[in-house]
């Protein structure tokens, strides 16, 4: 009686909320990186003739956003899901961190002034004609990039599903991706104004992105210190985990009872459908409303776009925190799958044909704020479901092989955006694709709430012990 009584640093309130902040700031900054060059794609692609510095082409940029996910598609994400479980999260997470640093950092000096006058900058020009120097090393910069950010999340979830274990842990999720969101919102505000500063730089923005990651691992460490101290109070009540109880060790054939669980595939499938419909458009969401909005008789300035779309990642911070809270104590997280999928459904098909018939920026900004509901409801409602129905011994591979998954698409969608955009000089398009996904994506969660109700994972019931 006595053992059950003790406590750890998890029943302490002030310290599993601290541990959120360290390791939620750390996605903070990678969501910021992410996005960097989001608000500044036109910039980018401004061609020689008209005075651009980096004549990219929606096909380039298209390319270059794939380099955030192709290496975790080929392979990368089931190391570092191996990695998570075998090593444990204060080792990924460092790891992680590490990787995002160095890919940014690459990045920067790929943007640089110095590289476009280099050598290495004149040879790299010689192969793969078609493609600038400036974006070829930034493809593998953002690819260095996204091995850790991707791995990164995954540890994230780890950590917060440990910490936050019979607490409060959809809220705690729910915070942690709104805080994560934010970083989509700060780039939005914040990027366009540095490289307008800095006499519409790239280098400057890239720099500022790549010293904030330094940062996010500074407080991930941090966050490690208090960790080994909670393991060793968890050895000393006798709680088993993959990090303070070796016999709780991750094993390959663990791996099998993932791939044989029906649950962990409708989920990997809605997750890379429902994603595939969100990140690719948030990369192209300033170009199409500055190439799609009138404000004062004119095409609104990137600048306002950047400024309009802000409204979707707020949002969607502001929010998923209390659907989190509400999963916690009163469940029908299946049914909010339902509701997320069907409002991105709605959102896309009025960017597609209602917004150009009537391109007001009073369209725009609802439509903006609803699309940010469906980010809300979804995430919210998905990720403190993988606990229900994977073991916590390998939830982090769990984790990494959803990743996986959905980096599959994530990887290849931005290039068809990119490469369609580019033979049909529009958005329309690329917005009925985006629909499409929803729509098969709605199916998955029709599926997965029949799922539950046969084989009783919950689903639909409270995390709140």
């Amino acid at each position: 009686m006595v053992e059950k009584l003790q406590q750890t640093l998890r029943d302490s309130a002030a310290a599993r909320w601290t541990v959120l902040v360290l390791v939620a700031s750390m996605m903070f900054f990678a969501y910021m990186m992410a996005d960097i060059l989001s608000p500044l794609e036109q910039l980018i692609e401004l061609p020689f003739s008209e005075g651009g510095l980096f004549g990219w082409t929606s096909t380039n940029y298209g390319t270059f956003l794939m380099g955030e996910y192709i290496v975790n598609v080929l392979g990368f994400l089931l190391i570092a899901g191996y990695i998570l479980d075998k090593k444990g999260s204060r080792f990924a997470g460092i790891l992680s961190a590490s990787m995002m640093v160095v890919g940014a950092f690459i990045m920067m000096i790929a943007v640089s002034d110095a590289f476009r006058a280099s050598e290495i900058h004149s040879w790299l020009n010689t192969w793969m004609i078609g493609m600038p120097a400036t974006c070829k090393l930034s493809f593998v910069g953002f690819a260095i990039f996204g091995c850790g950010c991707e791995m990164a999340g995954t540890t994230v979830s780890r950590v917060l599903a440990k910490w936050f274990k019979g607490k409060e842990m959809a809220l705690a999720m729910g915070i942690e991706m709104a805080i994560a969101r934010l970083g989509v919102t700060a780039v939005m505000l914040i990027i366009p104004r540095i490289s307008n500063y800095y006499d519409n730089s790239i280098f400057a923005p890239v720099a500022f992105g790549t010293l904030l990651l330094l940062i996010g691992l500074i407080n991930y460490l941090v966050f490690c210190v208090m960790d080994v101290k909670f393991d060793k109070q968890l050895v000393t009540i006798g709680e088993k985990t993959p990090e303070a109880d070796p016999s709780e060790e991750f094993h390959v054939e663990d791996l099998f009872a993932i791939f044989g669980n029906k649950m962990f595939w409708i989920v990997s499938m809605l997750c890379v459908l429902f994603y595939s419909g969100i990140f690719p458009f948030q990369k192209y969401a300033v170009r199409f409303f500055s190439e799609t909005v009138m404000i004062d008789g004119g095409l609104m300035s990137r600048e306002a776009a950047a400024d309009m779309f802000s409204f979707f990642p707020f949002l969607a911070m502001a929010l998923t925190p209390f659907l989190g809270a509400f999963i916690d104590f009163k469940g029908k997280a299946a049914t909010m799958l339902i509701g997320g999928s069907l409002i991105m459904i709605i959102c896309h098909l009025c960017f597609a044909f209602v917004l150009p018939a009537f391109p007001s920026k009073w369209l725009a900004i609802p439509l903006i704020a609803i699309l940010g509901v469906s980010f809300s409801l979804v995430p919210a409602a998905l990720w403190p479901s993988v606990p229900k129905i994977i073991d916590e011994k390998v939830l982090g591979s769990a984790y990494c092989l959803i990743f996986w998954v959905q980096n599959i698409g994530l990887a290849l969608v931005p290039l068809l955006i990119g490469w369609v955009i580019d033979k049909t000089h529009g958005f329309t398009i690329p917005m009925i694709i985006f629909a499409s996904f929803g729509i098969l994506a709605l199916i998955c969660t029709f599926l997965l709430k029949v799922e539950d109700k046969r084989k009783n994972y919950g689903l639909e019931l409270p995390n709140k012990k």
